[in-house]
């Protein structure tokens, strides 16, 4: 199996660093953000790693090169000035994936395992990874009832949302439909949640979103 890391992003939230370092490559603890997917990919059983690049990729691409400092073959989706977003990098990815592949947020940190991704006989069309809501996203984005995603929690028998890790496992014709774009992810996971063919697990472990440059730090302090 492969994975992808959306790497493509320009970080406005996480400036001024990001003006001279792309997001992926920002320091926290001993790594740098994207290096920790790249290991615990390594220690999955993971061989083949696609990232997307845009803003300041070519950085990304000098620092990890081929991937060897991993023991991983890393190939590159370039996207040049412009990212397409989450839905329109991954498909502008597709012909280097397979048929079911890992695709995992290069801005978030985890101690998930993606090993447990990589047991599953995926019959739908994705199965994403959600996580207690942090303090920033206090609302969530999905009910899960049963391995079953949510859009809306209207039974009593479905708890509160939860929030979308950006771990994800995904099958090839999720984007069956789908064009060359700039196009967002999440409408699409919602529009296969209404078909019932989206499942999902809660994770219980550690996660942060490094979305600005205070979760940066708290990540950092975790770490040592």
């Amino acid at each position: 199996m492969k994975a992808m890391i959306l790497a493509a992003g320009r970080g406005e939230r996480m400036r001024p660093l990001t003006d001279v370092t792309p997001k992926p490559l920002l320091q926290a603890g001993q790594h740098r953000l994207i290096e920790y997917h790249l290991y615990k990919l390594a220690e999955a059983g993971i061989k083949d790693v696609v990232i997307n690049v845009a803003w300041l990729g070519q950085k990304i691409i000098d620092e990890l090169g081929r991937g060897d400092k991993y023991q991983l073959n890393i190939s590159y989706s370039n996207e040049g000035d412009h990212a397409l977003e989450t839905a329109g990098g991954i498909y502008n990815a597709l012909p280097l994936l397979g048929d079911q592949f890992i695709v995992v947020n290069g801005d978030i940190w985890t101690d998930f395992a993606f090993s447990r991704l990589m047991q599953i006989d995926l019959n739908d069309k994705a199965h994403l990874v959600l996580v207690e809501n942090p303090e920033h996203h206090p609302l969530g984005d999905f009910a899960i009832r049963d391995g079953r995603l949510r859009e809306d929690v209207v039974e009593k028998s479905i708890p509160e949302k939860f929030t979308f890790s950006g771990i994800g496992l995904y099958a090839k014709d999720f984007f069956s439909e789908s064009k060359k774009g700039k196009y967002p992810l999440a409408p699409m996971i919602r529009q296969y949640i209404q078909y019932d063919q989206v499942s999902g697990e809660v994770y219980q472990g550690k996660w942060f979103d490094i979305g600005t440059p205070e979760r940066l730090e708290a990540l950092s302090s975790f770490l040592k």
